[in-house]
């Protein structure tokens, strides 16, 4: 009623049990006041003196009569709620309908929403809320393409104030997508909500959603700040922390675990897979599910059934468009490995060489399918689109010249180093593993550094290597003991030449031998005999393996998918949506709880995706858990501090980036560089913008806690590290973001969408290796000797597995038609009245398009060598944007796939 207002501090009275201003209208109920057990009722129309009394629920007076003068009328707020249009979800349609027409009580069959004040009540000193007002889904204001409108009127007092939260009651029977509520007074507030909102009999709280602002904690408004902490500790999973149990599709909890569920014991010891986590094991830990252990093994989390998937919160799983794009590449990969899985079938083990058969050539590619008859195009649709390295040529080997390329601008940049000490040592305890030393010696390179000496070409930064030799040993006796898998621990030495390109000058092959006072090891170089040249390519193709392993397992899963994953948990649970920090980092979260979600469900579990198709196969996590604990350090993740790690850089403050190459012309780095740059900037800007005094770092205590739990929850096996960055100041965390947005986007970017392109031509990227190189006392190497290249062919994958790991990296290696790419950015809004980051944002995406001008610039350099010439692919990986598939182009804000 428009003028009256009540406040009880016990629970809300039926209206005609109101005590007190007998002969008066029946007052409505509107505010409690907690830990009092009075009730106070007024009444006042319009601007008039009213004398009041105090009393308690039983109508006793227990106060004197107060007079008081004030002016309170009703006000009304008109807004417009936005939500999705269902799609594929016929039942939800059809239970909402029905429950329109059908409701069981007054909020049955509708959403209930209500405002929340910016301000607290002056007389109760608790946020100040509207009263309660209902969306009903069958008062439609507009219908469009992806979503729909409805009109709803809010009822305020004059003295509301500025609207700061909203809460939304789900009382249909289904859960709907809200996305936006505008309200047109008082500025066009908007409340950007973007989430799914589950039916209250799942989901018994009330959600709650923010304005479109950013606030620090302690400048956070005082009627927000009580909604602040509650919606972090739902994140978190309740008030106190007790919903423990098995995690439902419909919750939104974010929560810890280790990686426990891996393995699957109950169907017998071939399954059972180590924890991952823990002193044996150190790994980062994962979002928990809490599903039950297996029969087996208590400490095992039991597998999903099939019907099921693995839980992450509700609104991280992928939208409609990107599982549709998923499920497309599925159904492409099955039919493209019928015909292979056929012969398989039929005739056994086939050679790779065949494998041509089964790609488009690049012209048929090209063509129009207007021009193409139906059954040049069913013929097409069952062949797969030709990778990169398969367009530029139909060799079936892999040439020096294009092996010395690939580690600066292929699939895998990140592993090469610049040869400081010669020979290189190893860091392996030689009373286990037997002697460090190398097998390298003068003889074997000296003549292959363009008449240098060995000194002088380390000392004018001319040597590199490509060193497998740590990561592989120790698991070497375990790999090979495997069917159909035989590796080398590999070490190979590169020379840059005068083109700035690099080239191979020698690979180490080394064997454990089980005696400490042994060694196994032999060196290859560059020959051109027929006999030696095969050797070399054998030797070669084990690198590659070696190198697609430790691009998967270490720089892509390890460094970017498992490590960011609790840094995204812990800014659900610390990090409130208002938080400046929550919204930088929002658009670079996407996604990645849901891809590693899947990649636990099919790729990295046991008998997964990654063992089968890769050389270390079942202790292929193993070999990510040593190079966790052994080499992974988050103050060495960024882009200019892993160059100088590497050697490949070193600090010098004339450079635009603050750092000079040793290798001019490095692709990966001197393009990441650029965006690196650019993230830099932005970053600087917005934290410099929010974080003025000097003290503000040290005393956001939502911010520190984010930081603190995702080193002390999410990497608790290396909590006690003393290498991990401080964060005190404005350029700690400057470093901290930059640092996280290059990882999730650029770096990312240019380890998986370059698995399809440069690792999809299997015979020339070979994944896996079935077959060690013959010596002279092997039965083999008579047949060796008569037919090397019969004999290398057959020691590289099949051709169904070829087929079979292409099917997997060209699904991953695509981007879905909803992609976001860096420098876009669809939450401008968020900043509205700070025009600084607003033109901080739209800079940095002029920066990216200026970018993109740049890579393309270089790649028609003809100086370049590793990215333009004859038979030599761009380098693409860097450039921002993209259209959908497998590209070999485009930076996503964040790790999608």
């Amino acid at each position: 009623m428009a003028g009256t207002k009540i406040v009880t501090a016990m629970n809300y009275m039926p209206q005609n049990k109101v005590h007190g201003f007998q002969g008066r209208t029946p007052l409505s109920l509107s505010h409690s006041i907690k830990k009092q057990k009075l009730v106070y009722y007024w009444s006042m129309n319009g601007k008039s003196k009213t004398k009041f009394r105090v009393m308690n629920q039983k109508g006793k007076q227990i106060a004197p009569q107060v007079e008081t003068e004030e002016n309170i009328t009703s006000t009304k707020f008109m807004a417009l709620v936005s939500v999705r249009n269902s799609s594929n979800n016929n039942k939800a349609f059809v239970n909402n309908f029905l429950s329109i027409f059908m409701p069981q009580n007054n909020t049955k069959g509708c959403v209930v929403l209500q405002l929340v004040s910016t301000k607290l009540d002056p007389r109760s000193m608790e946020p100040k809320l509207s009263h309660e007002t209902v969306l009903e889904f069958s008062k439609l204001e507009d219908k469009g393409s992806t979503s729909s409108t409805y009109r709803v009127e809010f009822i305020v007092d004059s003295d509301f104030g500025v609207p700061g939260a909203v809460t939304a009651v789900n009382n249909y029977d289904n859960e709907f997508f809200l996305e936006t509520i505008n309200i047109k007074e008082k500025g066009n507030i908007c409340f950007s909500c973007k989430s799914w909102i589950q039916p209250n009999k799942l989901d018994p709280h009330k959600r709650i959603f923010f304005i479109n602002k950013v606030y620090l904690p302690c400048e956070t408004p005082n009627g927000l700040k009580e909604f602040r902490g509650r919606e972090l500790k739902q994140m978190r999973g309740g008030d106190d922390g007790s919903e423990n149990g098995q995690l439902r599709p419909w919750n939104r909890i974010y929560d810890y675990d280790v990686y426990n569920d891996l393995g699957d014991p109950d169907k017998g010891n071939d399954y059972a897979r180590p924890t991952l986590g823990g002193q044996h094991n150190p790994h980062p830990t994962r979002c928990r599910t809490g599903r039950p252990p297996t029969k087996s093994d208590a400490k095992a989390e039991s597998r999903p059934s099939e019907s099921e998937l693995i839980y992450v919160p509700r609104d991280e799983e992928y939208e409609d468009i990107k599982q549709q794009y998923i499920n497309q590449g599925k159904l492409k990969a099955v039919l493209r490995n019928i015909v292979p899985g056929l012969r398989y079938k039929i005739m056994g083990s086939e050679v790779i060489s065949n494998i041509d058969r089964f790609i488009q050539e690049p012209t048929e590619h090209s063509v129009p399918k207007s021009l193409l008859n139906l059954g040049v195009a069913m013929g097409q649709f069952f062949k797969f689109d030709p990778p990169k390295l398969f367009s530029s040529g139909k060799s079936h080997f892999l040439s020096d010249d294009e092996f010395g390329r690939q580690v600066l601008a292929g699939l895998n940049p990140l592993s090469i180093a610049r040869l400081k000490v010669f020979p290189p040592v190893s860091k392996l305890d030689p009373s286990i593993y037997g002697s460090v030393e190398s097998a390298l010696k003068e003889e074997h390179i000296i003549d292959h550094i363009e008449g240098m000496s060995i000194q002088q070409a380390l000392e004018e930064n001319k040597l590199f290597v490509l060193d497998y030799h740590d990561v592989y040993l120790p698991f070497l006796d375990r790999i090979n003991a495997l069917e159909e898998r035989k590796a080398y621990a590999t070490t190979t030495i590169f020379f840059l030449t005068k083109m700035g390109t690099l080239k191979p000058i020698a690979i180490q092959l080394a064997l454990p031998t089980g005696d400490p006072n042994t060694a196994c090891k032999q060196v290859l170089n560059p020959s051109v005999d027929k006999t030696s040249k095969w050797l070399w390519q054998f030797a070669k193709a084990h690198v590659c393996a070696n190198d697609g392993g430790v691009h998967t397992l270490v720089h892509h899963w390890l460094r970017i998918h498992a490590c960011i994953e609790p840094l995204i948990i812990a800014a659900h649970r610390q990090l409130s949506v208002m938080h400046p920090v929550f919204k930088l980092l929002h658009p670079h979260m996407r996604y990645t709880l849901k891809t590693n979600a899947t990649a636990r469900e099919v790729l990295i579990n046991a008998e997964g995706s990654i063992e089968k198709n890769y050389t270390p196969g079942r202790y292929s996590m193993q070999i990510t858990c040593a190079a966790y604990k052994d080499w992974w350090r988050f103050d060495m993740e960024g882009l200019p501090a892993d160059l100088i790690r590497r050697g490949l850089a070193v600090p010098d403050s004339t450079q635009p980036h603050g750092i000079r190459l040793l290798i001019e012309d490095y692709p990966y780095a001197a393009d990441g560089l650029l965006i690196w740059s650019s993230i830099e900037k932005l970053v600087r800007t917005y934290v410099n913008h929010y974080y003025k005094d000097l003290n503000a770092i040290s005393s956001d205590y939502e911010l520190q806690s984010w930081y603190k739990e995702f080193i002390n929850m999410g990497h608790p096996d290396h909590k006690n590290a003393s290498w991990w960055p401080q964060l005190h100041n404005p350029e700690d965390l400057i470093s901290l973001l930059t640092t996280i947005i290059w990882i999730v986007s650029a770096q990312h970017a240019v380890l998986n969408f370059s698995q399809y392109p440069y690792a999809g031509y299997v015979p020339i990227r070979p994944q896996l290796m079935r077959k060690l190189i013959p010596n002279e006392e092997d039965s083999d190497y008579a047949d060796f000797v008569k037919d090397p290249e019969r004999y290398f062919l057959s020691s590289l994958p099949s051709l169904f597995q070829a087929t079979k790991f292409m099917a997997v990296i060209n699904i991953g290696s695509g981007h879905s038609p909803d992609e976001e790419y860096i420098g876009d950015r669809n939450d401008k809004s968020s900043w509205l009245g700070e025009p600084e980051i607003i033109d901080a944002l739209i800079q940095f995406s002029t920066d990216m398009k200026n970018i993109e001008k740049e890579i393309n610039r270089r790649n028609a350099d003809p100086k370049l060598r590793n990215r333009c010439g004859h038979g030599v692919s761009s380098y693409e990986l860097l450039i921002p944007s993209s259209g959908s598939g497998a590209t070999g182009r485009g930076v996503p804000n964040s790790a999608t796939v």
